[in-house]
């Protein structure tokens, strides 16, 4: 039995820009509608031709490079300026010249807005709407309007927010896409609202439903929408947007696809929405926040010790969906609060045998180290060298006997870092100096030259990021220092940990614990 469609309309080219923080390249936002056409969404709103001369570029670029397989690109803009005439308007031209086979324009929708915004009559706001529709339907655009403000202009003048749909619908328009611009909607409201616009308009043209999260019911009123007969949901990727954001689709799409039975993606395509998720915070460069719902890294992360034992025995007993429909995987996080079924489960996951007395020394360790300020959630390399230790195992590759750090300030007042590290490689005693831009970055050079030699595979490890946490400010210069050190050797990223009342000590701990992770998963070839 097939579905019911619900189209998806991706607005984060466009209305996802708008968020503050995020300026996009264009060949950002290729990249982007690249992973969006991946994903399978219906409609790519690609911004608004003309308006600067990065949507100009993008438009112009997008008719030759993009090759979209699933997905229609859209061109925005808006109705034509009270009292003027269609064919000298510029952002309607702008539109035809975009020559995408869909366009959605924005259409004043609340009289209170016609009136003092726009300063016209609404008989003339009317005129706008139908006269543009009608202009870029007759040359052979499919038409969606966005009604701008539907539900506030409704609660004030239903009559006239009426009008304006009809007025969309009888010049041509395919979808009528009612908007909470200023987000200040509850679900009732919205369940009620788009009843009444189905039992309107009927079948005369799709209902489509735009909402904003200013009162963190963006998702939830989309649902609303879509129960009350909404069939077309626009939103951004990762919730992006002015002010509080856009309805999120990563969250919008399995809910209504997994949760209440519709069609959105393509068969089989909702498996890749992790990933696309992940993609898109990187090209912009804004983090996923990782305790965003289906897709963020904490989704189906697990550290209560009640819950792990619980998911040992059946995955469903704390997992609402199996992660694997959305891309994303279950994550069994370890600190004090673990209990054996979680240590048990986590050595499993990392292909360690542990016995009773093994798994009782990792508890007591960790309840230790915790409490003394480290945090082994956030450093993934140092549980697993801690797990080791605690079966026996030693690490061989090199044995450090002393380092050294030295400051100097130069005559012309510049400063330098100078690094000595004494380490044994088997029966080889190494001793090496070098400079470095600051302490760490000098430790790390020394050390390394100390070792590159018997471990080439060490050039494949670079730090990545390097993160420094005061933990008892009270204790001013003297307080305890949490080092958590990012690493990679193209393949994999780690993190690892060190803490100390002594910044370079700490620096030291997780640095060389980064290097012996990444000499245990780079074996010499």
């Amino acid at each position: 039995m097939s579905r019911e469609l619900v189209e998806v309309f991706d607005t984060t080219l466009r209305d996802g820009m708008q968020v503050e923080g995020v300026s996009a390249t264009v060949e950002d936002k290729l990249r982007i509608a690249e992973q969006l056409d991946y994903l399978g969404v219906h409609f790519i709103e690609g911004g608004w031709p003309g308006a600067n001369p990065k949507d100009i570029e993008f438009f112009s670029r997008a008719r030759k490079e993009l090759k979209l397989s699933t997905s229609t690109l859209v061109a925005f803009g808006s109705t034509r300026r009270p009292l003027g005439k269609v064919d000298d308007d510029a952002t309607l031209r702008n539109l035809i010249e975009a020559e995408t086979s869909s366009v959605c324009i924005v259409a004043k929708a609340w009289d209170y807005h016609v009136e003092h915004a726009l300063q016209t009559t609404l008989d003339e706001g009317l005129a706008m709407v139908g006269d543009s529709v009608k202009f870029l339907s007759g040359h052979g655009r499919r038409v969606l309007v966005d009604m701008e403000h539907f539900f506030d202009g409704y609660k004030n003048n239903p009559e006239f927010s009426l009008r304006v749909l009809e007025s969309a619908i009888m010049s041509g328009a395919t979808h009528v896409v009612l908007c909470d611009t200023n987000g200040g909607s509850l679900p009732s409201e919205v369940l009620s609202i788009v009843d009444a616009v189905k039992k309107h308009i009927g079948s005369d043209a799709t209902i489509g439903i735009h909402c904003h999260d200013d009162t963190g019911c963006a998702v939830a009123n989309s649902l609303a929408a879509v129960e009350s007969g909404a069939r077309h949901v626009q939103g951004t990727l990762n919730g992006l947007g002015e002010r509080t954001g856009n309805t999120n689709l990563t969250t919008v799409i399995p809910n209504l696809q997994l949760k209440l039975g519709y069609a959105c993606l393509p068969d089989g395509n909702i498996e890749r929405l992790t990933a696309v998720s992940n993609h898109v915070a990187e090209v912009l460069n804004r983090p996923l926040n990782p305790q965003a719902p289906y897709v963020g890294a904490s989704a189906f992360a697990h550290k209560a010790g009640l819950h792990v034992s619980a998911i040992s025995r059946a995955k469903d007993a704390y997992e609402h969906i199996a992660p694997e429909l959305v891309g994303n995987g279950t994550r069994f996080l370890v600190s004090e609060m673990a209990g054996r079924a979680t240590i048990q489960m986590k050595a499993s996951e990392l292909g360690l045998s542990m016995d009773g007395p093994a798994v009782n020394q990792v508890i007591d360790d960790l309840k230790r180290l915790e409490h003394e300020g480290y945090h082994f959630e956030a450093a993934d390399a140092s549980l697993e060298l801690l797990m080791r230790r605690a079966t026996g195992w030693e690490q061989d590759f090199f044995r450090v006997e002393s380092m050294r750090v030295i400051t100097d300030e130069a005559a012309n007042g510049t400063f330098t870092t100078e690094a000595t590290v004494k380490v044994w490689v088997g029966d080889d005693r190494e001793v090496t100096t070098a400079e470095g831009n600051g302490p760490v970055n000098a430790i790390d050079t020394a050390l390394r030259a100390a070792l590159v030699r018997r471990f080439p595979q060490l050039t494949r490890v670079h730090l990545t990021d390097y993160k420094v946490r005061i933990l008892d400010s009270g204790s001013a210069t003297g307080a305890v220092t949490r080092v958590l050190i990012d690493a990679s050797d193209g393949e994999r990223s780690w993190t690892t940990i060190g803490v100390s009342a002594n910044i370079i000590e700490a620096s030291w701990n997780a640095l060389e614990e980064s290097l012996v992770y990444g000499l245990l998963h780079n074996p010499a070839n």
